[in-house]
């Protein structure tokens, strides 16, 4: 049994648990880190960075397939599971690996095991107790299911999609929210008939509805099945495969069901409600500058309501760090927060949706502009279709960009900064944009909105 004192204790070791510990170093802090499970959390081992390993791995076997379309003679002969688990598996070990280097290198205390907050600026793990002047709370979170639903056996969560040692040949995901559709991308890709059953009335609701219509147009072109407005009833399983109810009495049948209907604050058993920090359905409530209501106690990350990011539980790891530093660091609103879902075609935005800044603004006081990839030459050259809308405030800077298109992710680097800096398109539409891009398109959304378009026509 020991007891240590220290200046800063983080509960969790995952993105934002460990870009709070690594910033907090930097600014001169004692700092003790400590993880259950391993550093990096689920976003290096069981989210972001395997699944957009897999995600590539679908990208280059959709253009083998299409090769001969732009002049190769190219054979796709099927997935070598072995070799697609190797190449994911080494990405995350090797980024694993430069992370606890990292670490070390600031000299931050690990330790590993279950750690329960026991009040008021402590915690606790196994017989040792941890105190520290201020304490970090970032536990993460998980897969959730639906009342009822068991996962087992053939009804899985990407968590075990992520090791499954074989394709499927029929799938069903229930939820068309990001990791729905990433996953049915996958599958598809590598030769699954799959099919989305999503509740709310358009796949990745969260989106602008013009975001929604691209991408269920471009997946019918896919021919990945989708159900919208489709309330799931119950799930039977047998050795062959799962058949799903749905509640207007459709039943679907496959060899597995995916569960992706969103993720949990991994917030039971940690000591936090009894401990008397304020709760709501498993989320820790802080206030904008990430303080729970107790002194000297910050949560950030997934247990934090909102956006549920690696990116964003990453900078609020700094801004916590900074914010008890005494820095008075910016809040950036999740609003402003850059979102891409994976999927092909990729997805990408920032800012208000065209709904939101019209009850926001008014309705006549936001405008709003479309472009069309076909008028990019890069666009084009990649074969890729889709477009950006650009959300406005008449006269006044841009609220938001949303766009959609193969590897349309890439572009959202200069699509945030002019959210968040505020810029109006004037400002924007006299900066060069390389030819041939992508991001020419951004370029000419910007022309078009300041009154001068060119290629994007009137």
């Amino acid at each position: 049994m020991t007891d240590t004192n220290v200046d800063l204790i983080v509960l969790g070791g995952g993105t934002a648990g460990y870009a709070a510990a690594i910033r907090a170093s930097e600014l001169g802090s004692k700092v003790v880190l400590i993880e259950k499970d391993k550093l990096g959390g689920t976003c290096l081992h069981r989210g972001c960075i395997p699944t957009k390993t897999l995600l590539h791995s679908a990208e280059v076997a959709d253009e083998a397939k299409h090769a001969a379309g732009v002049g190769l003679k190219v054979t796709y002969d099927g997935v070598d599971i072995a070799g697609l688990h190797k190449y994911k598996d080494d990405i995350v070990t090797r980024h694993w690996k430069g992370l606890q280097g990292i670490i070390k290198s600031h000299g931050i205390q690990v330790v590993e095991g279950t750690g329960t907050f026991v009040g008021p600026n402590s915690v606790k793990v196994g017989d040792d107790t941890y105190t520290a002047t201020n304490v970090v709370l970032a536990t993460g979170s998980y897969s959730r299911s639906l009342p009822g639903l068991e996962i087992e056996g053939r009804v899985i969560t990407s968590e075990q999609a992520l090791g499954l040692q074989w394709i499927p040949e029929k799938a069903i995901v229930l939820g068309g929210g990001v990791i729905g559709v990433e996953f049915a991308s996958i599958w598809a890709s590598l030769g699954a008939e799959v099919t989305i059953v999503e509740g709310l009335p358009s796949l990745v609701p969260a989106e602008d509805p013009w975001i929604a219509k691209q991408l269920e147009r471009a997946f019918r072109k896919r021919k990945i099945a989708f159900k919208t407005g489709a309330r799931f009833s119950g799930v039977t399983q047998d050795d062959s495969g799962v058949t799903v109810t749905l509640e207007s009495g459709d039943e679907l049948k496959a060899d597995l069901l995916l569960v992706a209907v969103g993720r949990g604050a991994a917030t039971a058993g940690c000591g936090f409600e009894e401990a008397g920090i304020t709760m709501d359905r498993g989320f820790v409530i802080t206030d904008e500058r990430l303080h729970t209501n107790l002194p000297n106690v910050y949560a950030i990350g997934d247990i934090v309501p909102g956006l549920q990011l690696a990116h964003r539980g990453f900078q609020q790891g700094i801004f916590v760090a900074e914010e008890i530093a005494g820095m008075n660091p910016v809040v950036i609103p999740d609003r402003n927060v850059p979102k891409i879902t994976y999927c092909d075609p990729q997805i990408a935005s920032v800012g208000y949706t065209e709904a939101g800044a019209v009850e926001a603004f008014g309705k006549d006081a936001v405008e709003t502009y479309t472009y069309n990839l076909g008028g990019n030459g890069k666009s084009d050259i990649l074969q890729t279709a889709g477009g950006i809308k650009v959300v406005r405030e008449k006269d006044g800077p841009v609220l938001g960009i949303h766009m959609i298109g193969g590897r349309i992710g890439e572009l959202l680097g200069e699509a945030q900064l002019i959210v968040n800096w505020e810029a109006h398109p004037e400002d924007v539409a006299p900066l060069l944009h390389g030819h041939p891009t992508q991001y020419e398109a951004l370029g000419e959304s910007m022309l078009a909105m300041a009154g001068k378009p060119l290629h994007a026509g009137h």
